[in-house]
């Protein structure tokens, strides 16, 4: 049957467009097994813990304040002295806050499904430096001062798993559950003796904290001069929070990462204070850093983002395709066209499916060579050769291994995709320099 070259390329064009409506519903398969995943990963946070923060030290004082206000009697006209007590407690923060942590992950299966733990064995030690008369000057007499105690907000607690002994100037002191004060949330607090408040105080303190949970891990930086030490064997660390680390190193082994900051960074006692007075304690929280133990690319999103480029993919294999009915003079029907665009499209479904099971790259492998047999096993008799039909399959394969380098390059995927798209351009028109297009628009092909 004669056709027009122009009617050829419209149907194609057409076939490809088609094609993705399978491709779409396959995506939404992506996004609906994604969110089964996350679900069943929060599922398995709640039966252990969430993700982490700590927040503390911070020493707490209590006092009732006696005050004397004068005031003149509404009928006699008499002055009298009035006397009433307030409450309120006083918040020191650390001159200085060290955290040495070593952090190891495992994984968790439910079902077909894993999620990532993080068992984190830190040190946590530094001072602090009360001023004199805790900085109240001539006050201070009528101030009356209850039992003090150290608070140290952990966002889960359920993942603290060893019992927390606090040394401080050399006594040994046993927290409690709680942070006493309801502003730094969840965590612990350990009461602490009878502090001088006549001259200026210095207690060092120092306690094991051995935490799990799951995603993440920060620190809210509370000391003046505040230093974090974080290493892992974990080899994909993603920093987070305001600060990155001063120093960092990432290899084969894992990472190693360290934090310094200062109040002049910080601003911490402002944030202190807007969080005691005006209950306002997310710039408190917010000011953290941390690291997240997430994979950064997990089956589901590389599959997503294969899927993004499977216009492109279909588009490229297409072309060879039509080249090899140009250069050829074959007659190759759309039926024979939307048979291979669905076997094209059916890989995405493989590697969804084989991927939840398998590695990854063992998944794209068995896939890709699934979808490159089939095609090239059809595409023999639809070209009238097998040297042509395995040099379609040899195509097609270079095709899949090129995507799978675009799937692995998070920085230079863009990158490699120019060149990619460039170099297929750049051979098409090497290949079709000396054909008469004019020629294959009015001749009809030859089977």
């Amino acid at each position: 049957m004669s056709r027009t070259l122009g009617f050829k390329l419209g149907a194609i064009a057409l076939l490809m467009l088609l094609l993705m409506i399978p491709l779409l519903m396959i995506d939404g398969l992506v996004d609906e097994r994604q969110g089964l995943r996350h679900e069943v990963l929060q599922d398995i946070a709640r039966s252990s813990s969430y993700r982490q923060q700590i927040t503390g030290p911070i020493l707490v004082l209590p006092y009732v304040k006696t005050i004397h206000e004068w005031k003149t009697h509404e009928k006699t006209g008499e002055r009298y002295l009035e006397e009433r007590q307030r409450s309120g407690r006083l918040y020191f923060l650390p001159d200085r806050f060290v955290l040495d942590g070593a952090v190891n992950t495992e994984l968790r299966a439910r079902g077909i499904y894993e999620a990532r733990l993080y068992r984190a064995d830190t040190r946590i030690s530094g001072q602090f430096r009360l001023p004199s008369r805790f900085g109240l000057g001539d006050e201070l007499g009528f101030y009356r001062f209850e039992a003090p105690f150290l608070a140290v907000g952990i966002s889960d607690i359920r993942g603290i798993s060893n019992d927390l002994q606090l040394q401080l100037n050399g006594q040994t002191l046993s927290f409690a559950p709680g942070t006493g004060d309801s502003r730094f949330g969840a965590g612990v607090h350990a009461p602490l003796p009878a502090l001088d408040a006549q001259g200026g105080q210095t207690l060092a303190f120092a306690f094991d904290l051995k935490l799990q949970g799951t995603e993440q891990l920060a620190v809210v930086p509370v000391g003046r001069d505040s230093r974090v030490s974080l290493n892992s064997p974990w080899l994909h660390p993603s920093f987070v929070g305001e600060y990155l680390p001063s120093q960092r190193e990432v290899s084969e082994q894992g990472f190693n990462a360290q934090w310094q900051t200062s109040f002049f960074a910080t601003n911490l006692e402002e944030a202190l204070d807007n969080c005691v007075r005006r209950e306002q304690c997310q710039g408190l929280f917010g000011r953290n850093f941390g690291v997240s133990f997430v994979d950064p690319v997990d089956q589901y999103l590389k599959t997503d983002r294969a899927i993004k480029y499977a216009l492109l993919f279909i588009a490229l294999t297409f072309a060879a395709f039509f080249l090899f009915e140009v250069l050829k003079r074959l007659a190759v029907h759309p039926v024979q066209y939307t048979l291979v665009g669905l076997s094209l499209a059916l890989f995405y479904l493989l590697l969804l499916s084989l991927s939840e099971h398998l590695h990854f790259a063992l998944a794209y492998v068995l896939s890709a060579s699934a979808c490159v047999g089939l095609i090239g096993f059809y595409v023999s008799f639809v070209l009238h050769s097998w040297q042509r039909g395995a040099g379609f399959a040899g195509l097609l394969a270079a095709l899949y291994a090129m995507l799978y380098g675009l799937l692995s390059a998070e920085d230079y995927a863009l990158l490699m995709g120019s060149l990619l798209v460039f170099g297929v351009l750049g051979s098409i028109m090497v290949l079709t320099r000396k054909l008469d297009w004019y020629g294959v628009g009015r001749a009809a092909p030859q089977a």
